[in-house]
């Protein structure tokens, strides 16, 4: 199991959904079901909600996003940050085969 570290005396916040068109609603509908089918996600019962919204990639098909933007507010910041992106490509000097994923 996980958890997430949040501030002293936060409350469970629940956004309400977002409007989709029926279009989006039923990319949402595949998209949750794939996830399920794949137990990427299982269905739960929490005070935490956050809403969900599609984005359109180039190549035409839609992403899947939440907007955790509320709960981030009352998170405790990681004491270990990411590392920083120079860094990174400094330690790719000399790579020559790279792979892509999106996330």
């Amino acid at each position: 199991e996980f958890s997430i570290d949040l501030m002293p005396g936060a409350q469970p916040i629940s956004i309400a959904p977002y409007r989709m068109s029926p279009v989006e609603l039923r990319e949402l509908k595949t998209q949750l079901e794939e996830l399920l089918r794949k137990h990427f996600i299982r269905p739960s019962v929490s005070p935490w909600g956050a809403p969900v919204l599609l984005v359109k990639k180039k190549d035409g098909t839609m992403r899947l996003c939440i907007d955790y933007r509320q709960l981030n507010k009352v998170t405790i910041k990681n004491k270990y940050p990411l590392p920083r992106i120079d860094d990174l490509l400094d330690q790719l000097r000399g790579a020559t085969v790279f792979s892509k994923i999106d996330l």
